[in-house]
């Protein structure tokens, strides 16, 4: 048997342990383990969406960088421009 067999039956065998320990607890205790799947839902997902501000406001940061740039080179442009043709 291989490692990745072994790896798999142990994962296997933990999985049917743990769901025969909840099969066979109380109510409160199988509400306990509830509200902690629900609660690490809630951090993945709390995680996620601050994941996804950050990157909406260094986007936007590089979008206002960006245009300030454009600006600035269309300034300059405008400004060399009127040098020549004054």
């Amino acid at each position: 048997m291989g490692n990745k067999t072994k790896g798999l039956l142990a994962l296997l065998g933990l999985g049917a342990l743990a769901y025969w320990k909840y099969k066979n607890s109380s109510p409160e205790e199988q509400q306990a383990v509830k509200d902690k799947i629900n609660n690490a839902k809630d951090n993945l997902n709390k995680w996620g969406s601050d994941l996804k501000d950050k990157a909406n406001n260094v986007a936007s940061q590089v979008q206002e960088k960006a245009d300030e740039f454009k600006n600035k080179a269309q300034d300059t442009v405008n400004k060399t421009q009127e040098t020549y043709n004054g």
